[in-house]
């Protein structure tokens, strides 16, 4: 038992090293997947990867990069919903149409976007606390980036 304890341990690891990856990096085979786990210290095959991509439920995006489940929702949700991203500081706000900005936030929380600290929403409007200014720009660069797909 205490071997399975330990694949079960490492196969974690791995799939929270996946995760890291996705999250910042356009990864768009198992291949490049499997290099990537490789140059942080796992040792697995392409066939382990494969099993991984399907037990993280990854999906390819239309230019072929894998995402995570809640980030494929959060592009579908900015893509339709989100009308504009501004920047103030260490806040980013992004409006929404009439109603949406709800759904949006709770995409935004489930990707746990680097540098985003945490949000608040209304009926059109949220607002996203960032680490600092530099991790504000790239949070608005990733939104604004979905919204224009």
């Amino acid at each position: 038992m205490a071997g399975n304890g330990r694949a079960t341990g490492k196969r974690q690891q791995r799939h929270d090293a996946i995760r890291a990856i996705i999250r910042v990096e356009a990864v768009r085979t198992q291949r490049d997947l499997a290099a990537r786990l490789q140059e942080e210290g796992f040792d697995c095959t392409q066939a382990t990867v494969s099993r991984d991509i399907m037990e993280l439920g990854l999906r390819k995006s239309p230019d072929g990069r894998y995402l995570l489940p809640e980030a494929d929702r959060l592009e579908r949700l900015v893509a339709e919903l989100a009308v504009d991203v501004k920047v103030g500081g260490t806040i980013v706000v992004v409006k929404t149409l009439p109603g949406g900005a709800q759904g949006v936030c709770a995409a935004l929380d489930d990707a746990q976007l680097p540098g985003a600290l945490g949000t608040v929403a209304g009926d059109d409007t949220i607002m996203i606390a960032a680490m600092d200014a530099d991790a504000a720009d790239q949070v608005a660069r990733t939104i604004d980036g979905l919204r224009r797909r």
